[in-house]
């Protein structure tokens, strides 16, 4: 497709700003875009970005007045936090970094910009991401757990209940940040041959234990006397949904995941409507577990790919 000249003008006026790591001090800048612009997604938060920085490859910039954050890993940009740009300005866009070398791509694209501007498939080979969806949930449903399948789940924290009356739920302050994260580091050990997401996921979380309360990160810990099974952590998304970024239970602990998803929900229940339990990347296992705590929806984004005669 022949680009329109006014497009073309603006490729040739638009000089690329330069990417830049995330610093702490750029979360009061991520956080008034979110809170501005109250994205869905928990790729948007900031404690997931500094976390996961180094991991993905992650980097940003402001583009005519617009978040731009880019996944070196995926070679792919997340779309724009700001104003809507339209199909020519994202083609624009792509064109502009496909000039510095990089991918043309964006990812995390709402449904709701693609059903407000159709002729994007004009530009752009559009793709639903499943394997990437997020889990959103309502807390009250996580805290009550009525129906036959959440009522499963009550029955394993009454089990859990019964057999360790005396547990303990703590926030994560002081040393129980250094205990989840060697918690985590230990469960990671347990596996015969770790897979590479779990390993990447450690340091992610040794980052953010590391950063925990400049992050702005909450979490609560379950204890057994000394012993600790279980942690989570997690901070607020946007207005009305909080993500929970980490979640770890001792699986020779009977009932101990169904009892930090329970007091986790309780401990927000008067905080936010909703939760966002992120993705489960495609994996069997873990898509099972998330379908089965019946989640409100599923917060699925597309991914768009420059087509080739542009």
């Amino acid at each position: 497709m022949v680009m329109p000249e006014t497009v073309l003008n603006t490729r040739q006026k638009t000089q690329f700003p330069k990417f830049n790591r995330f610093a702490l001090k750029d979360r009061a800048l991520v956080q008034a875009y979110v809170k501005r612009f109250n994205p869905a997604s928990c790729e948007y938060n900031f404690s997931n970005l500094f976390a996961w920085q180094e991991v993905y490859d992650l980097c940003f910039t402001l583009y005519q007045g617009r978040l731009l954050i880019y996944d070196g890993i995926s070679q792919c940009a997340f779309m724009p936090l700001g104003e809507d740009l339209f199909p020519e300005e994202l083609v624009v866009l792509a064109l502009q970094l496909k000039s510095l070398g990089i991918e043309a791509s964006f990812g995390l694209v709402p449904p709701e910009y693609l059903k407000k501007y159709p002729d994007i498939e004009a530009y752009f080979r559009v793709k639903e991401e499943r394997d990437y969806a997020e889990y959103i949930y309502e807390v009250k449903s996580l805290c009550d757990l009525t129906g036959e399948k959440l009522h499963k789940k009550k029955n394993l924290i009454s089990q859990f209940k019964r057999s360790y009356p005396d547990y303990q739920v703590h926030g994560i302050k002081g040393d129980f940040k250094t205990r989840c994260y060697s918690f985590a580091k230990e469960l990671l050990n347990s596996h015969e041959k770790a897979s590479k997401d779990l390993v990447e996921e450690l340091l992610a979380i040794e980052t953010s234990f590391r950063y925990f309360d400049e992050l702005g990160l909450e979490g609560l810990v379950i204890t057994l006397g000394e012993r600790l099974v279980a942690f989570s952590v997690f901070s607020r998304l946007n207005a009305t949904t909080y993500d929970i970024q980490f979640e770890k239970s001792d699986v020779g602990f009977k009932g101990a995941a169904q009892v930090i998803n329970h007091e986790t929900a309780t401990y927000l229940r008067d905080v936010c409507p909703y939760v966002n339990r992120e993705q489960d990347l495609g994996i069997r296992g873990l898509r099972q577990a998330k379908l089965s705590y019946e989640p409100l929806r599923l917060f699925t984004s597309h991914s768009l790919v420059l087509n080739p005669s542009n």
